[in-house]
């Protein structure tokens, strides 16, 4: 088989969906499948999947696309994974049965945790070390929870009979029949435990969050060998060569690789992630500092803003309120008006990521006058995730890295309206990329790499073209005046 004829298949692993989707060496899409699966809310404020729908979703789907690609005469390559980062599991190494539920990244059950953590000044440490904040988003107070909560489990970890991982991770043990016990840079770089100046896990965090290191995966390099499928699993050995957690992905799928390159991709959140290089930045304004990926031991930095509700306040409107029949109405309801009429619909359901840091905060639409319809909240709804990337990107110009431009992807990137709303309220032109796929492409991109059918990023470089560009066009004093009327009603659901 020629390169020419290489596939790469990648395994996206959402929170809302497990998608299998092989593409060609050039970049080309050549098959997709899709299964979307409901979470759990045991409580509020409580969000958690089923580990084994995960993976039964992932086996489902990823069987699906060979089966097609066998009916093409098409052989893979290599596999990439990628994940929803810092959802938490921890299983039974000699069964491989998880203890508990998966444990999702949105879930603020730990907020009284990470509060008496702050109290007694360990934050700092926190940040220093991992780049991270104590907040309820990160994997290290999941896995304390679930040690505490389930009889036995930590001195169980402690004896080495369990295993944690982040979904890729687990995805990866399963896979393997159990053989390969590891992770990623950029997902490790997720959980609070990993300093990411040193590049390994600290026992100083893990002693502060009660989590044992026995537990902890083998940290490796973004492109590489993660070991192969067993052959029960897809009926032949496929070799396992990239891993990055959805965000790194998604910025390897954008070929943002400069220093300044961001990135935002809009799905059940939203999430910036800027490239900063061998530079490892301290924000001076609540963002993260984090890994972007690691390649042949050398690692890029990231800045990261992260907002909790994105493509989840669009399903919300559908699934909560009944307001639209499909997500897709959105877009020709927010445009019917010519503004949202003074209304602020505030997403804060599981509370506010960057640049605010509020697990406690609540959602609220305010604004509300009897002239307020459909249209007017789902405008707002729109508008909610297009002020929060204003805020981020103005925290990220605030640390003296105001990008040029913004590379978009994910689900709400194909909304034309979203998008024209982001050029004219960032007052940035918005690129979105030929490649819809961009988290699922980087993960391929990865294996690439990873198994020698790229040589360099530059060669994914080539391989990105631009779909969509929007350029600002909105009066900068109405710009103004939006952003003050929904910081104000910010205000009105924060916790302190």
């Amino acid at each position: 088989m020629s390169s020419d004829d290489a596939t790469l298949l990648a395994l996206d692993q959402g929170t809302s969906s497990s998608r299998a989707i092989a593409f060609s060496r050039q970049g080309e899409l050549i098959a997709l499948d899709q299964h979307p699966f409901e979470p759990i809310y045991p409580a509020s404020g409580w969000v958690e999947h089923d580990p084994e729908v995960i993976w039964a979703t992932t086996l489902s789907t990823a069987r699906e696309v060979l089966r097609r690609l066998t009916e093409q005469r098409r052989h893979v390559t290599a596999i990439g994974v990628t994940n929803q980062r810092e959802t938490t599991l921890l299983w039974d190494r000699r069964t491989g049965i998880p203890l508990y539920n998966a444990i999702v990244w949105q879930d603020r059950r730990t907020a009284d945790t990470c509060r008496k953590l702050q109290e007694a000044g360990r934050e700092s440490e926190v940040i220093e070390k991992t780049g991270l904040r104590l907040d309820p988003y990160f994997s290290a107070n999941k896995l304390a929870w679930i040690l505490h909560h389930m009889p036995e489990a930590r001195a169980a970890a402690a004896a080495g009979q369990l295993a944690f991982g982040t979904v890729d991770t687990f995805l990866i043990w399963r896979l393997t029949a159990g053989r390969v016990h590891a992770t990623d840079v950029t997902n490790a770089s997720r959980t609070a435990l990993f300093d990411i100046r040193r590049r390994c896990w600290d026992e100083g965090l893990c002693e502060l969050f009660g989590v044992p290191m026995q537990c902890l995966p083998e940290v490796r390099d973004s492109a590489g060998d993660f070991g192969v499928t067993a052959r029960e699993v897809f009926g032949k050995a496929l070799p396992i060569q990239g891993v990055a957690g959805d965000q790194q992905a998604a910025l390897i799928g954008q070929a943002c690789f400069a220093p300044g390159d961001v990135k935002s991709t809009y799905g059940t959140g939203a999430f910036l992630v800027l490239n900063t290089g061998q530079r490892l930045l301290r924000s001076g304004n609540r963002l993260l500092t984090t890994v972007a990926y690691q390649l042949k031991g050398e690692t890029t930095y990231a800045l990261e803003g992260s907002i909790l509700s994105a493509g989840a306040t669009v399903q919300w409107l559908r699934d909560g309120l009944g307001l639209i029949s499909r997500a897709a109405e959105i877009e020709l309801l927010a445009q019917s008006v010519a503004d949202s009429g003074g209304v602020y619909l505030l997403p804060a359901f599981t509370g506010l990521g960057a640049p605010y840091w509020d697990p406690d905060a609540r959602g609220a639409i305010v604004g509300l006058s009897r002239a307020s319809g459909r249209a007017e909240i789902a405008r707002a709804a729109l508008d909610s995730v297009v002020y929060q990337t204003r805020d981020l990107l103005d925290a990220m110009a605030a640390d003296g890295l105001g990008p040029a431009q913004l590379k978009v992807d994910g689900g709400m990137a194909q909304n034309a309206f979203f998008l024209q709303r982001l050029a004219d309220i960032l007052a940035v032109p918005i690129l979105r990329p030929k490649m819809a796929e961009s988290t699922a492409f980087g993960a391929a991109c990865l294996a690439g790499l990873g198994c020698g059918l790229y040589d360099s990023l530059s060669d994914i470089t080539q391989l990105w073209q631009a779909d969509v560009r929007c350029e600002p066009r909105s009066d900068p004093a109405v710009r103004d005046h939006e952003m003050q009327g929904w910081r104000a009603a910010l205000q009105r659901v924060r916790s302190g």
